[in-house]
C-alpha cells in the first residue's frame, strides 16, 4: 500500500491551498484485498468532489500497484451513496481565483497527468459509477478499461455553467461521440443516464445497483484467481442488466434533430437552428444554452471541433490545461461558482454576456501555447518539463 500522502508542493507563486480541511477519516480510502487494489473516495457530504490531495492518493496508489504483482485488478468506488464522484473542488477554484492564487494549476496537472495514466493503466481498471458522476468524476472512470453504470447513474460535464470548460479529457471523450451528441451535451451540460452513457461511450455495462456487492465479490475472487481473457468485462456481463430491462437510449432518436441543428461551427448558427427547429426538445436544449456562459460557449465549440483533429487524449488534455490556465483569471469562473456554490441564486452575471461580444481574439487566447509551462502530455511532449511538469511531480514525489 503506498504511504499516506504529504501536501503537494505549490507551482510559482502560490499559496499553501486553502482547501476544506480533510475529515478524521481519510478523503480516500486505499487498501488491497487479496489481489484486489480497492480506491474509495471518501468525501460523502460532497459527494466525493475531488481535492488536490486526493489526486495525490489516488495517483499514488495505482503507480504502486501497477508494478506490484500481488494486485491483480483495481476497483474505484465513492463512499455515501449518492455517486462517485460530483467533479472538482470549485470552490478551492474560486477562492483561488479571488486571491490570484494559481495553486489550481497544479491540482489541474495532477489530475490530468491522472486521467492520462488511468488511460494507459496496465492491469484492469474497474469504476463503478453509481450515482452522480460529473466533471472530474468523468476523469476518473470514463478512462478506464471497464465501466459500470447502474439505474441509479447520472453523467453529465455541466462546466459551461459555471463559466468553465469540459476538462479531465472530456473534450476528448465528447467529440467522439456518435453525431452531434457530444456537442449537444457540452454546450447543454445536460445528464443522462445508464443506457445512453453506454451508447455514447462513457460506459461499458449496466448492472443492478443491487447486484453490486456480488460484483465486487465476484471480481476479488476472480483478481485472486488471475482474472482471465477479457478480465472484468466478462465478469460484469454476467451481472448487467438485460438490455429491455435497462431500457433504450434517449439521445440515439433525437440524433434526428440534434444532428442537423449541432452541426454547424459557431455557437450562434447552432441556436438559430436550435430555435427554428419544430421539434420542442430543440427549442429547449437552445433555451438552456442561452443561459449558459457566451465565452464558456464559444471557447467549449472550439476545443470540441479541435479535439476532432487532435491524435488522442493526451493532446485533448494538453488542449484542455491551456484553456484551464486562461480561466483561472476570469471573470466568469469566480461569477459562475459564486451563482452555483456560493449564493446558490443560479443567476450568474456574464461577462460579456452577449455571445456577440466575444470576438474570435478572445476565443483564441485560450488555445495559446504556455511554452515552458505546457503539460506535454500529447505527442512529442516531454510529459510536463516545465513548470506544470515540475509541479505535478513534486505532487507525486511528495507520497513517494
Amino acid at each position: 500500500m503506498p504511504p499516506e500522502p504529504t501536501a503537494p508542493a505549490a507551482p510559482r507563486g502560490a499559496t499553501v491551498p486553502a482547501q476544506p480541511a480533510e475529515p478524521a477519516e481519510p478523503a480516500v480510502l486505499v487498501r488491497r484485498e487479496g489481489a484486489l487494489g480497492r480506491i474509495t473516495l471518501n468525501r460523502p457530504k460532497a459527494i466525493n468532489a475531488l481535492t488536490t490531495g486526493m489526486v495525490v492518493a489516488v495517483d499514488a496508489a495505482l503507480r504502486a500497484w501497477a508494478v506490484d504483482d500481488r494486485v491483480a485488478a483495481v476497483l474505484v468506488d465513492g463512499a455515501g451513496g449518492r455517486g462517485l464522484c460530483a467533479g472538482g473542488d470549485i470552490r478551492f477554484f474560486r477562492d483561488c481565483a479571488l486571491r490570484g492564487d494559481p495553486a489550481p494549476k497544479a491540482f489541474w496537472a495532477a489530475e490530468y497527468r491522472l486521467n492520462a495514466l488511468i488511460s494507459t493503466y496496465p492491469k484492469p481498471y474497474v469504476a463503478l459509477m453509481d450515482g452522480l458522476v460529473m466533471g472530474g468524476g468523468i476523469g476518473i472512470s470514463a478512462h478506464g478499461a471497464t465501466r459500470i453504470v447502474t439505474e441509479r447513474s447520472v453523467l453529465s460535464m455541466p462546466e459551461v455553467g459555471i463559466g468553465f470548460v469540459p476538462d479531465v479529457g472530456g473534450t476528448h471523450l465528447l467529440a467522439r461521440m456518435p453525431g452531434e451528441i457530444g456537442t449537444h451535451l457540452a454546450l447543454t451540460g445536460g445528464r443522462i443516464g445508464a443506457a445512453d452513457a453506454i451508447a455514447c461511450g462513457l460506459a461499458d455495462h449496466q448492472l443492478p445497483g443491487a447486484a453490486l456487492p456480488a460484483f465486487v465479490a465476484a471480481l476479488r475472487a476472480a483478481a485472486a484467481a488471475g482474472l482471465g481473457a477479457g478480465g472484468a468485462d466478462t465478469l460484469a456481463r454476467r451481472y448487467a442488466t438485460p438490455a429491455a430491462a435497462g431500457g433504450p437510449p434517449a439521445l440515439a432518436a433525437d440524433r434526428a434533430w440534434i444532428d442537423p441543428c449541432y452541426r454547424y461551427d459557431s455557437v450562434e448558427e447552432i441556436l438559430a437552428a436550435l430555435a427554428a427547429s419544430p421539434v420542442p426538445a430543440a427549442r429547449a436544449a437552445g433555451l438552456e444554452i442561452a443561459t449558459k456562459s457566451p465565452t464558456a460557449l464559444k471557447v467549449t465549440l472550439r476545443a470540441l471541433r479541435a479535439a476532432r483533429t487532435l491524435p488522442g487524449l493526451g493532446a485533448c488534455l494538453d488542449q484542455e490545461y491551456r484553456i484551464s490556465c486562461v480561466l483561472l483569471g476570469t471573470h466568469d469562473l469566480v461569477e459562475g461558482v459564486r451563482a452555483a456554490v456560493v449564493d446558490k441564486d443560479r443567476s450568474p452575471r456574464w461577462s460579456p454576456d452577449r455571445l456577440a461580444d466575444v470576438t474570435a481574439g478572445d476565443v483564441e487566447r485560450f488555445f495559446a501555447p504556455l511554452g515552458a509551462d505546457e503539460l506535454g502530455l500529447g505527442p512529442g511532449g516531454a510529459g510536463g518539463s516545465g513548470s506544470a511538469g515540475e509541479a505535478g511531480r513534486q505532487v507525486g514525489e511528495a507520497v513517494r
